[in-house]
């Protein structure tokens, strides 16, 4: 694996590769790496003639300070986990080298009212900043395809609307959620729970395959008081929402309607971490 922290360097080395008609997958992520990640990056040498894999904790997109500060680093471990996975070239830049010019917000994005919703309205400006660093990175990887992980629904929905408000050629693909072998929805963050709180963190899982298989008999809204209440007894301090929405556009659904293509989306608090996960309904 070729590791790269200069985006002049990188940038040269993609260039000759391009000129020898060579393919480009990219897998951004913010390091702390794990199996959901290296599930991307096997997908992506089967679609790529070489994949690439960014590690960078991107400051802009985190818009609690106290959140950025405790993001797991583990560069060390994710380099040789990389390695192990045959990953052809890692980015690994810094701050200043992604934002050379400061990191206050050149560009508004209009995304319209989906990065209002759910994660947006918990999180305000977190989907400009996310849009702000993964334009920079594409324009510096230039990658045929970019693969991201449905467990970052609504994150996936907001970059496609970028690359197209962008005018960027690059294909976003979004693959299923990697899961422990008990169900739990695999997150960098889940390294900041301990085996007791792990266990009780698999209750997401369970309230959204129940809510999934009870929804054509009881009314939604029915259902998700009972996953709040479930949440709250198995350990969860706080839920920001569980909601049905459209997977199109995630517009909210205030009832489950048949053939429409929908999604189950979970926020929620354990000892201090904010847990995300979510369930399709086709």
């Amino acid at each position: 694996m070729i590791i790269f922290k200069k985006v002049a360097d990188i940038q040269n080395y993609i260039s000759i590769q391009k000129e020898k008609g060579k393919s480009v997958g990219f897998v951004p992520t913010m390091g702390a790496l794990h199996e959901g990640h290296i599930s991307l990056i096997e997908f992506g040498k089967t679609q790529s003639d070489f994949l690439i894999c960014s590690i960078f904790v991107n400051p802009t997109q985190f818009n609690d300070k106290n959140d950025f500060e405790k993001y797991p680093i583990t560069i060390d471990a994710d380099i040789e986990l990389l390695e192990k996975n045959h990953c052809d070239v890692l980015f690994l830049p810094s701050v200043a080298e992604m934002y050379p010019d400061g990191m206050e917000l050149k560009t508004h994005y209009d995304l319209g009212n989906i990065e209002n919703l759910l994660e947006g309205a918990f999180r305000p400006g977190h989907f400009q900043g996310v849009c702000q660093v993964v334009e920079r990175l594409l324009r510096i990887v230039l990658p045929d395809k970019l693969f991201m992980g449905q467990k970052d629904y609504q994150q996936v929905m907001v970059l496609k609307k970028m690359i197209q408000l962008q005018n960027l050629d690059t294909e976003l693909i979004m693959l299923p959620i990697k899961r422990s072998q008990a169900g739990l929805a695999l997150s960098s963050r889940n390294a900041r729970l301990n085996q007791e709180n792990l266990d009780h963190a698999l209750t997401i899982i369970r309230v959204l395959e129940k809510i999934k298989s009870n929804i054509s008999k009881n009314t939604f809204e029915t259902l998700k008081k009972d996953a709040e209440d479930t949440l709250l007894n198995n350990g969860f301090e706080k839920i920001d929402y569980i909601e049905l929405a459209q997977q199109e556009d995630l517009q909210s659904l205030p009832i489950w309607i048949k053939d429409t293509p929908s999604i189950i989306l979970i926020a929620a608090w354990i000892e201090g971490v904010r847990l995300i996960d979510n369930i399709l309904i086709d």
